[in-house]
């Protein structure tokens, strides 16, 4: 069982919202980000080293204290304002005509040490280090990790009492995307979300592991740095949103390929047919239909794969997933790619930036091959995360991304 808490979030007045509300600092690179942050924009919190001409390293003493300088800032210049007492928010979020409600909550540290935060992908301990300093330098969360949760009647009502009145926030974003934000403020609810949570057997981490992990490990050096620590401190909570699971949706996350490894296509595409029954579908983008089945861009043309019987376990979690499918038959036995997370060779794309990202890398003659993914289900990731086991790297993409800025939790 979970536990959760309303906080008094650090959020901006409404009138800036719009201005201070920012992309995750992970799907942005520096120079992107500078050219997108006003002079409201989070990114100047989260990613300082823009404020810097010429930009610096994200990681250097002089960002780290610009983030901290800036965020003090935001709030004396009133971008930023608490909350006068402890709410629960709901989150909402519309992509091509599908929204999503979220509610915004507090996690505890130790729900995770405990596995009762379920995860599905490995974190790196460089990562960890990193969100780790921002956390402890600026003694808050400022951005959420995105959680799922099993579907639940009553909160789903309770979320439906309070959409149905004016948003607090409620804007759409250069990306297109909608945000939608309201303040659960009748104690009665507030009171209610938490116990209902207290019978909710899980969380699954669905975006944020290394942001979850650090948030873990900072509560953990707090409490060894308190010999009065109760477990009920700020600094054992951190900010999530959490959404029902049935309400998210998980897109496709696509590999490109820098070299054949030696072959000609020919003879890439011969020793495909082992393995996958192959069809040619021509200069048009061909997107997979089901679960299996790949399509592969080589030479300006789109293929059609379709693993065969026998190449893969049905019976097992991992095994049956076509990312495991595709690295074991493909990159791995034919492309001599065995890590995932090293190789130079292999590169990622969500597929929110569509197939035709793909097809235009290797025209560059940047890839010489890609290869597109049937995505995920959201019972996969739970059958997963349920049994303990993880995923490969770059197996999930959920869109949309969390807007930043909307809400931070202060660790003290």
């Amino acid at each position: 069982m979970v536990r959760v808490k309303p906080f008094a979030a650090i959020r901006p007045p409404k009138q800036y919202v719009e201005e201070v509300a920012a992309r995750p600092y992970d799907v942005l690179n520096s120079v992107e980000a500078k050219a997108e942050a006003g002079e409201k924009s989070l990114l100047h919190i989260t990613k300082p080293e823009i404020d810097f001409d010429p930009i610096i390293d994200e990681h250097s003493q002089p960002a780290y204290d610009k983030a901290v300088e800036n965020f003090k800032d935001w709030q004396e210049k009133g971008w930023l304002v608490q909350d006068e007492k402890p709410y629960y928010y709901v989150y909402a979020q519309t992509m091509e005509g599908r929204t999503q409600y979220g509610l915004v909550v507090c996690a505890h540290t130790d729900d995770y040490a405990e596995g009762k935060i379920k995860k599905h992908e490995l974190t790196r301990k460089d990562k960890e280090e990193d969100r780790m300093i921002h956390v402890r330098i600026q003694d808050a969360n400022i951005e959420p990790v995105f959680f799922s949760y099993p579907d639940n009647d009553e909160i789903d009502a309770i979320v439906n009492k309070y959409i149905v009145g004016e948003p607090e926030y409620d804007f759409v974003a250069a990306d297109g995307f909608g945000h939608h934000f309201w303040v659960i403020d009748d104690q009665a609810d507030i009171d209610r979300i938490t116990e209902i949570f207290a019978e909710i057997p899980a969380f699954y981490v669905a975006d944020g592991h290394h942001r979850t992990a650090a948030a873990a490990l900072v509560g953990a050096e707090k409490k060894a740095q308190n010999p009065d620590h109760h477990g009920e401190e700020e600094y054992n909570w951190f900010m999530t949103v959490a959404f029902p699971d049935s309400q998210l949706k998980i897109i496709d996350y696509n590999r490109v390929v820098k070299d054949l490894n030696g072959l000609t296509q020919e003879q890439l595409v011969a020793a495909l047919a082992e393995d996958f029954e192959i069809r040619e579908e021509g200069a048009e983008i061909y997107k997979p239909g089901k679960l299996h089945e790949f399509s592969m861009y080589l030479g300006g043309k789109w293929y059609s794969l379709v693993a065969k019987e026998g190449r893969y376990d049905d019976n097992d979690p991992i095994g049956v997933l076509d990312v495991t499918i595709l690295s074991n038959l493909v990159l791995d036995k034919i492309l001599g790619i065995k890590d995932l997370r090293t190789d130079k060779r292999i590169d990622f794309v969500g597929g929110i930036r569509g197939l035709g990202e793909l097809s235009r890398r290797v025209d560059s003659g940047e890839m010489a091959v890609a290869f597109a993914l049937y995505p995920v289900s959201m019972q996969q990731l739970v059958d997963i995360a349920d049994s303990g086991n993880i995923m490969p790297p770059k197996t999930t993409w959920f869109e949309p991304k969390l807007r930043s800025g909307l809400a931070i939790h202060k660790l003290s």
